[in-house]
């Protein structure tokens, strides 16, 4: 070991971090009262609780106390103390102005000066107390080794997990009980699925016909079939929302009872062989009406296997759904969204135009990921944001974004080895990314194999087959991708794909169709008019094409042949394909 300064000393002893969650919010609405409070907390911990447990303050870190403790068992009491003051001194204070301390723990080797404690162990104990949530303690496995299970406290294996910065994954666990919000939920209770439910209620008649009752079960059944082919919603089955038909207040009953968080409710009117339906939906957890709207048509459409109405109905709610959610995300803190809002916030604000909605999104995948570190979807979605970053040319270091999209496919896949989305993500990133296409492949099959109705699987064989050469696979791969997902959210995205693959094998009027299509939708969207500018290239389109090439500049100031090439693999077919059509518009090489 090397030897130490005079002025330094080593040293291995317990470390606690604690401090207040989102402290900044509180602050912002009652600075006075929190300053109080925390400072009531400070003098509890210097006067009674550090005294009577052998423990003292190392450094005040704003909101938060880091606490030296000569043994685990006292480190532990302290907590709890503290923990117990905290809870005390909420009583009668407003939900949104109450304290609560997050706490995690460290047996920890450092070296002290006269200032100052240093080392990674330092830092890795305030990582630890990440993974806490209000009113718990996360500790370190040195720690807990120190610890007698049930006899010193409760402990729960928590498992291997992943920490901001922190190399490899560490193994963590809770002591002491749950809290009301953790981080990591109880075992058992670890959400398998985040996506946002809803429950379609069966409609009501506005009139007393006994042969009009069965109209409204048609179109909860169908609107039901059709959400459900969203891979980004969870729909409650009809057998389970029956039981509310007509019931007056039904949201807090079927939040609690059915766990969701969206109602899709209304009423009909037929006659004459037409008939009137109004829907709204509701968030449950607020029991606000986020979207309403009126559809009409003929009664016998509700009987046809692809009916207007319902299909109609369907992809409206799901766009009021998740337009929702993304607008939960956009502006509310973090901590303050569910983790149902974070997903689908974080995917759909992915594939939004503005650089400052992709950013959020990457904040909201981050803070799911915090949340729920053991499970696979949210870092199968963070590695398609890297992928997305390089291909929508904002990338700073392409092989460094490549790097950590592959970082976060095998963390995904250490979780869930055959998640089927995150062997997609990492298929379509050896595709894109690396030109790897025989391990690209290999993913991809993987992928079917695991969940063969996995729609992001299918979208990127197609894109696989129509980067290397396989036109009408291509076009069927994708043909399929849409017929598993026909609502989904990212539908630009799909007809975007759709148009490529077209394009291989020269559909150039489709193509075109396709990708106009999907600029209607996402109007900001740099691969879909490179997509179209080529499709019009190479059919004589060229004035079309300049107005194309037009867009794309704004979009990407200063883009070159060569920087186009080098955001992917420059061998694939489609790319030289572009690449000539950019030299025949007359952009520069470099």
């Amino acid at each position: 070991m090397i030897e130490l300064p005079a002025n330094l000393t080593r040293s291995t002893k317990v470390l606690l971090v604690m401090d207040v969650v989102e402290s900044v919010r509180i602050m912002e609405q009652d600075q006075d009262g929190f300053v109080r409070r925390w400072q009531q907390l400070v003098e509890e911990a210097e006067q009674n609780v550090l005294p009577r447990h052998g423990g003292r303050i190392v450094k005040s870190l704003g909101d938060g106390l880091m606490l030296e403790f000569a043994s685990a068992q006292s480190c532990v009491k302290a907590a709890f103390a503290l923990h117990s003051f905290a809870r005390q001194a909420n009583l009668g204070v407003p939900p949104e102005h109450q304290m609560h301390l997050r706490m995690g723990g460290h047996l920890a080797s450092f070296v002290t000066d006269q200032h100052d404690i240093y080392g990674t162990d330092v830092n890795l104990t305030s990582r630890v107390s990440t993974l806490a949530g209000p009113g718990e303690m996360v500790v370190s496995s040195e720690l807990r080794d120190e610890l007698a299970a049930g006899l010193d406290a409760d402990v729960e294996d928590l498992g291997e997990c992943h920490l901001k910065h922190v190399e490899k994954p560490v193994r963590a666990y809770r002591v002491g009980p749950v809290g009301h919000a953790p981080v990591i939920p109880a075992s058992g209770a670890l959400p398998s699925d985040l996506r946002p439910t809803i429950a379609v209620i069966p409609f009501e008649a506005r009139s007393n016909e006994p042969e009009n009752f069965v109209i409204g079960e048609l179109i909860a059944d169908g609107v039901i079939a059709q959400l459900s082919r969203s891979p980004d919603i969870r729909v409650i089955s009809r057998l389970s929302t029956t039981a509310f038909r007509g019931r007056t207040s039904v949201m807090p009953d079927v939040e609690s009872r059915l766990g969701a968080s969206f109602v899709l409710s209304g009423s009909y009117i037929a006659s004459g062989g037409k008939i009137l339906i109004m829907a709204e939906l509701a968030d449950a957890r607020t029991t606000q009406i986020v979207w309403a709207e009126r559809v009409s048509g003929v009664t016998d459409d509700l009987l046809q296997a692809q009916s207007e109405l319902l299909n109609s109905l369907a992809a409206a709610t799901s766009r009021a759904l998740i337009d929702a959610e993304v607008q939960q995300t956009l502006l509310q803190p973090m901590p303050r969204l569910d983790s149902s809002a974070l997903l689908l916030g974080g995917i759909s604000m992915m594939h939004r135009s503005s650089v400052r909605d992709f950013d959020r999104s990457r904040q909201a995948l981050d803070a799911l990921i915090e949340r729920h570190g053991r499970i696979a979807t949210p870092r199968a979605w963070l590695a398609k944001w890297y992928i997305m970053r390089i291909i929508r040319g904002l990338s700073q270091s392409p092989e460094e974004d490549a790097r950590m999209a592959l970082e976060q496919t095998k963390r995904a896949l250490d979780i869930e080895p055959a998640n089927a989305l995150t062997l997609a993500v990492e298929g379509h990133a050896y595709c894109q990314l690396l030109g790897n296409f025989d391990l690209a492949a290999t993913r991809l099959a993987q992928s079917i194999e695991a969940n063969p109705n996995e729609p992001m699987a299918w979208l990127f064989k197609s894109v696989a087959s129509t980067m290397w050469g396989a036109p009408s696979d291509a076009v069927s791969e994708v043909e399929y991708a849409n017929a598993l997902s026909p609502i989904d959210p990212l539908k630009y995205y799909f007809d975007m794909l759709s148009a490529a693959a077209l394009l291989t094998v020269n559909d150039h009027g489709r193509a075109i169709q396709y990708a106009r299509q999907s600029l209607k939708a996402n109007r900001h969207h740099a691969p879909t008019m490179r997509v179209l500018l080529t499709a019009q290239v190479e059919a004589s389109m060229l004035e079309d094409a300049k107005s194309t090439l037009a867009m794309l500049l704004a979009e990407t100031p200063g883009m070159s042949v060569s920087s186009y090439l080098a955001i992917g693999s420059a061998s694939s077919v489609t790319r030289q394909r572009c690449a000539v059509a950019l030299r025949a518009l007359g952009l520069t090489e470099h």
